[in-house]
């Protein structure tokens, strides 16, 4: 009988483990924050975010592009570009040609595409005319464009790909399918540094 109320003790301790853990270092240590120290951490995440947008800017006004860094989240480019790759983006004044890797953002579309340019034609107003296509799609863009929408121009577009690094954007990809993850990684992120402010 002792073996067994032995192992029914152990099996609750192995249970409570999680929620002490919680408690421990994550409720127990807010709640023993006063007002003031409240005040501070809210102040030094707040900091956080505002280092991370001047960093932004800053990218967004040496590249030219407004969005200089983008997550792949499809397969329509592989083998080389894969989802989950990171691509850095500038936005040059230089002509486009066939094979350039443009990011274009389409009105009314939430997600940019990132695709190869298929054909340029200048028209007589010297505006370019840009077909694309996805390297492991069979067809080209035209069924992506909106309606009545035979090219691209310049102002659909906010970055060439100049350079990658693979897989590094794969948790943008969870967060993009899985909502909840999103606000799951923020919470985390908050509580961490609340607790290791805090200590």
């Amino acid at each position: 009988q002792s073996t067994w109320g032995h192992l029914i003790a152990h099996s609750r301790q192995r249970m409570s483990s999680p929620f002490h853990f919680v408690h421990s270092r994550v409720i127990d240590p807010v709640l023993r924050l006063k007002k003031r120290q409240i005040v501070e951490q809210v102040l030094f995440f707040g900091l956080i975010v505002a280092n991370a947008l001047v960093l932004w800017k800053t990218m967004c006004l040496f590249t030219g592009s407004e969005s200089p860094i983008v997550v792949v989240l499809s397969g329509s480019m592989r083998p080389g570009i894969d989802r989950g790759d990171l691509l850095f983006l500038t936005m040059r004044s230089t002509p486009f040609r066939a094979g350039d890797i443009p990011v274009y953002s389409l009105p009314g579309r939430d997600v940019p595409i990132v695709h190869r340019v298929l054909e340029v034609h200048e028209t007589a107003a010297g505006v370019a005319d840009i077909l694309t296509k996805g390297d492991n799609n069979t067809v080209n863009d035209l069924g992506l464009y909106n309606r009545d929408q035979w090219w691209l121009q310049r102002q659909h577009v906010i970055g060439r790909a100049q350079a990658f690094a693979k897989w590094i954007g794969m948790v943008t990809v969870l967060m993009n399918e899985h909502a909840e993850a999103k606000y799951a990684l923020g919470a985390a992120l908050l509580v961490y540094v609340l607790v290791n402010r805090e200590q």
